[in-house]
């Protein structure tokens, strides 16, 4: 077999293959661990990146002047305006007062969806008062709130807002005047928020690849209640040593398993992100190489009453958030994404060499579309010359052809004539990018 010769006397391993099967059992579920929980990984970076700036419930965390690529985000754009916190609920239910006309979500621990709040909300972009229960609450509830409630203690709190005339100035405004966290015990006497800017700075959110994936996986485990992971999610991580209450300390044995599971799982789920193998992550399956990180239309990855395993880990390796509005079909209104790892030839896009892209006249997008570059080991932007590696139509700078059609380029120089249609490569590193239509048209379906 794969794992060796395997001796049986009349049904009954030896003491030699015995241990192969341990051994062997102990690495799949280390992998198929790393491939199913990599969401625990990815929540615990945000929780950090987040909690290193102050601390929760009081900070709120701005892109003023939009997020760049000195920000280790997952697949972030550059024309939102992205704004964050991070709740705890532990000394009980939270009001959450919003702003107008924003995108938000609160996604738990576990990286499951609680609510939506601004224009995929209950407030209808209005902004309203939301109060958030913790696991387990029983007291009474007050009128007046728009209400949810979340299997975890712990969130993460995310809301885009909207340049106006290429401005982010009122969406941060509007956020420092309005949102507010606090105990619904103080909604009388409210603390005080702290707001910090970040763009142009430092703030990592991505999670180790390495057998330290399966330490922060831990920390979850033990942060969240026992009851709100999965019974057969907590069954295989238990069963590699993660268990509620009790220390991870992997003997010098599983330890090397869990390496090399570890990194048997990043090649895996890069594999899933860059070469998907079964046709419903493309759009033109046999044609073309871009693919869809939110297959089968469900933010639960649900399928003909099937888990979508693979669409899983694909969007959480390269991607964060988790809302209804991200998956749903909605004409004119939200976004859609498509990525591309590869040339037309199948070969990874090279950072020393110029591609280009031609998009046909009459773009499917009611608001602009664009381009942005990534880094293939961050997923995050790629960090060039360029603060911003993009190419957007809502720029006058975007130079559209005379049948109304746009070339863009992908290079380390841009050709001559082209700088407005251009985003910088790197020679020597990876890149992939994402193509976005705001408010896609029904063509795009």
């Amino acid at each position: 077999t794969r794992i060796g010769t395997l001796t049986l006397k009349d049904g009954v391993p030896d003491r030699e293959t015995a241990q192969k099967a341990y051994d062997n059992l102990d690495f799949q579920r280390a992998v198929q661990a790393y491939l199913n929980s990599i969401q625990l990984a990815s929540m615990h970076a945000m929780r950090k990146g987040i909690l290193d700036l102050g601390p929760a419930n009081t900070t709120v965390v701005q892109f003023a002047t939009l997020m760049d690529s000195k920000a280790l985000f997952l697949t972030p754009n550059t024309t939102s305006v992205y704004m964050m916190a991070w709740l705890d609920l532990k000394a009980g239910p939270m009001v959450i007062e919003t702003p107008p006309n924003v995108l938000g979500f609160i996604d738990d621990y576990t990286f499951r969806y609680v609510t939506d709040f601004g224009n995929a909300g209950p407030d209808r972009g209005k902004g309203g008062k939301f109060l958030i229960l913790p696991p387990g609450y029983k007291g009474k509830v007050p009128q007046g709130y728009h209400m949810a409630r979340s299997p975890t203690y712990e969130n993460w709190v995310v809301w885009r807002g909207f340049q106006v005339k290429g401005d982010p100035a009122p969406a941060v405004a509007a956020t420092k005047k309005l949102f507010r966290i606090y105990p619904l015990a103080n909604k009388d006497n409210p603390p005080k928020m702290t707001f910090v800017n970040v763009s142009g700075k430092n703030f990592n959110t991505i999670h180790a690849m390495n057998f330290k994936i399966f330490e922060e996986i831990n920390d979850v485990v033990q942060a969240v209640p026992a009851n709100s992971i999965d019974p057969e999610m907590a069954g295989l991580l238990a069963s590699i040593g993660i268990k509620k209450g009790q220390p991870f300390k992997p003997d010098a044995r599983m330890k090397k398993i869990l390496a090399e599971a570890a990194d048997v799982g990043a090649v895996t789920v890069r594999t899933l992100a860059s070469r998907p193998r079964e046709n419903a992550f493309y759009y033109y399956p046999g044609e073309s190489i871009w693919a869809t990180a939110f297959v089968g239309g469900s933010h639960e990855f649900l399928g003909a009453g099937v888990r979508l395993l693979d669409a899983r880990s694909f969007f959480h390796f390269y991607a964060t958030g988790i809302t209804p509005a991200m998956a749903k079909v909605m004409v004119g209104k939200g976004s859609q994404y498509a990525v591309a790892y590869l040339d037309v030839n199948g070969n990874p896009l090279d950072g020393g060499k110029t591609y280009k892209v031609h998009l046909p006249s009459n773009v499917p997008a009611k608001d602009f579309w664009s381009f942005v570059v990534y880094d293939n080991q961050t997923r995050s932007m790629l960090q060039t010359d360029q603060r911003f590696p993009s190419v957007s139509s809502a720029r006058g700078s975007v130079v559209q052809n005379a049948d109304g059609s746009y070339d863009i380029y992908f290079g380390p120089k841009a050709p001559p004539g082209k700088e407005g249609n251009w985003i910088q490569t790197i020679p020597g590193r990876g890149w992939n990018m994402l193509f976005r239509l705001y408010g896609p048209l029904e063509p795009w379906f």
